[in-house]
């Protein structure tokens, strides 16, 4: 026999399912713990497009436009050769270049002891840059070097 005691248990219990799914949003829950902040340049369309594809997987996103992001690179131990447009920083890691929403996601829950993701340059199928077509790879680097932390089609 159904009771009320029942159906209210289960309706409890149905609510505490639902928050969590809704906590996890689009599978970050420790994604949306902190604010991504995004130094680029004013004119850089890809950029906007990256940040774009961040904010609809769910991120929060705080962009710093400057004429010369350069200096931000330097500050945050991004070697020439690991360099692309932009630079993000999230929950203490960096994030240069459009490595997409998944990646920062994984990163964030396996917590790696690593400076962050890049994807050097601007590979056309890239989160921004959204022309089908050419594979890239998402590297993790540290002071130590690099490694490869995942493939992507294109």
């Amino acid at each position: 026999m159904i009771t009320r005691r029942t159906v209210v248990m289960a309706a409890a219990a149905v609510a505490v399912l639902g928050a969590g799914v809704l906590a996890l949003g689009s599978g970050g829950g420790d994604a949306r713990a902190a604010d991504m902040e995004v130094w680029k340049s004013p004119s850089c369309g890809c950029c906007g497009g990256w940040i774009d594809h961040m904010k609809a997987e769910g991120f929060s996103v705080i962009v710093h436009d400057l004429d010369d992001v350069t200096p931000v690179k330097d500050r945050l131990g991004v070697e020439p050769e690991l360099a692309s447009c932009h630079t993000a920083v999230i929950d203490g890691y960096v994030i240069e270049g459009h490595v997409p929403a998944s990646d920062v996601r994984r990163l964030l829950a396996e917590r790696p002891k690593a400076t962050g993701l890049t994807i050097p340059g601007m590979p056309q199928s890239a989160p921004g840059m959204d022309m089908p077509g050419e594979p890239y790879e998402v590297l993790l680097f540290s002071p130590g070097g690099t490694s490869l932390f995942s493939r992507h089609a294109g």
